[in-house]
């Protein structure tokens, strides 16, 4: 890929959830802009494992950069989310309390959330709890409400984004690592593997390889310090047990353990919270995994008879500080975006808002296009109309998650079609059911051979 005639005005490096928010940002301010990705595809680092939860915000610490843009990227994914064919499962949350010292918690976290603006949480008795959530343990102590917390698809809102942009005039350039950059007469040329890519402003939006990325423009002031978390999802038959989500008391390392009906009709246990050196190839341990599925039943104990239909772990993005580490550096074109952590799914809008802000604060105007293209996602989610109801529908290819090869093709075509065999299945579900592709398999490749042929040597290993 040789370099463009002209620099772009904006170039991102990670497709990640949040690179993906703000290449679409970008973009929709009239940006000549260019995402770039290391991997195969989009969303194949932190982003592709999370807990799917869109979040108010409502126990960040007040005043912080991380409570305001929460809430702002809460309210703005509600707001084009029906534009862009996006999900939203109303579910609202309860977050219990299984002892004393829980219970004595919930006035300051009642008072926190009132301070970040979440003024409709409120506490909760052990009666109406159970009269909402008959099935939890009955040595409950107590509660609050979270009215306003949701379950969301997580992966096709990035891939939204990523197509808005597209749509609208920008780049994206996957299997494309940048290795080094310098700045000179005010443009960035950053050495890839696939050439030369030169730009007026360079964001870091590398997720847990932030600090190395970091390090092509300054010295990091923040070291990346992931931390893993373990998921079990259970079958679906599981999700009857639980309507809304189910959040534990938060303490000072982490949020802990929740609850959760996903988008896909599973329910869902985790995260753990790990520290860990490695940056990606998270896996999950036996032990862990035992352990999250006591804590579940426990909590409610009727899931200690479910079947599991898999597990997976995630690398969160910490860094060594508690809030976000979003910084414009004018001497050097750059922007960082850092420290993201675990309710970046939520949050992204609101920081791909405030990055373009620091832009305009610092390296120019920029002009919103006045009547931008919009994309709409096609429905994964349980609960609407998908592809296999409909009359006259193609075959169905992956029958626990029910997905149709029209589906299948159509992942595999498109501005941004999958690369890899991740991205396939979180395009279609395809694989990710009871079976785990043990019978679709076959079928997905051959459906793939003629337009991805090295998806289909990925697949070649799988029965």
């Amino acid at each position: 890929m040789g370099a463009p005639d002209r620099p772009y005005d904006v170039a991102i490096i990670g497709a990640g959830v949040v690179g993906c928010a703000v290449f679409r940002e970008f973009v929709l301010a009239g940006l000549r802009t260019v995402l770039i990705e290391k991997d195969a595809d989009v969303i194949n680092g932190a982003s592709k494992a999370n807990s799917a939860l869109l979040h108010t915000g409502f126990d960040a610490a007040p005043g912080s950069l991380e409570a305001g843009l929460v809430r702002d990227g809460y309210a703005r994914y509600r707001a084009i989310r029906e534009q862009l064919g996006l999900s939203l499962l109303e579910t609202g949350a309860v977050l219990a309390a299984w002892s004393d010292a829980e219970l004595a918690a919930l006035p300051e976290i009642i008072g926190r959330a009132h301070q970040n603006g979440v003024t409709d949480v409120r506490a909760a008795s052990v009666q109406d709890i159970l009269k909402m959530e008959p099935h939890l343990a009955g040595d409950l102590k107590g509660g609050v409400l979270v009215p306003g917390e949701g379950v969301i698809d997580p992966w096709s809102a990035p891939i939204a984004y990523a197509l808005q942009g597209l749509a609208n005039g920008g780049r994206v350039l996957r299997s494309t690592e940048v290795r080094a950059g310098s700045l000179a007469d005010g443009i960035w040329t950053l050495a890839s593997d696939n050439g030369d890519i030169r730009a007026r402003i360079v964001v870091n939006c590398a997720g847990n390889f932030g600090d190395l990325v970091e390090a092509i423009a300054r010295t990091s002031p923040f070291e990346m310090r992931p931390r893993k978390g373990q998921f079990v999802v259970l079958d679906k038959s599981a999700s009857r047990f639980l309507n809304a989500i189910l959040l534990p008391v938060p303490n000072e390392r982490t949020k802990g353990v929740v609850v959760a009906r996903t988008a896909f009709g599973n329910l869902l246990v985790g995260p753990t919270a790990e520290e860990r050196r490695e940056r990606d190839y998270p896996t999950t341990e036996a032990a862990v995994i035992e352990a999250l599925l006591m804590q579940g039943s426990r909590m409610i104990p009727a899931l200690s008879h479910e079947p599991i239909t898999t597990t997976y772990a995630g690398l969160r993005p910490a860094t060594q500080f508690k809030d976000y580490q979003i910084e414009a550096v004018p001497d050097r074109n750059w922007i960082s975006v850092a420290g993201i952590r675990s309710t970046g799914l939520t949050g992204a809008l609101g920081i791909a808002a405030y990055v373009a802000g620091l832009y305009a604060e610092r390296f120019g105007p920029i002009e919103v296009i006045a009547d931008p293209k919009w994309v709409s996602m096609p429905n994964l989610t349980e609960g609407l109309e998908r592809p296999w109801m409909q009359p006259g529908r193609s075959e169905i290819v992956c029958h626990c998650e029910m997905v149709t090869r029209s589906e299948i093709e159509a992942a595999l075509c498109g501005d941004l079609p999958a690369r890899s065999v991740g991205g396939l299945r979180r395009r279609t579900r395809a694989m990710m059911g009871r079976c785990q592709g043990f019978y679709c398999t076959r079928r997905t490749m051959e459906l793939a051979k003629d337009r991805l042929p090295d998806l289909v040597q990925q697949l070649g290993g799988r029965q």
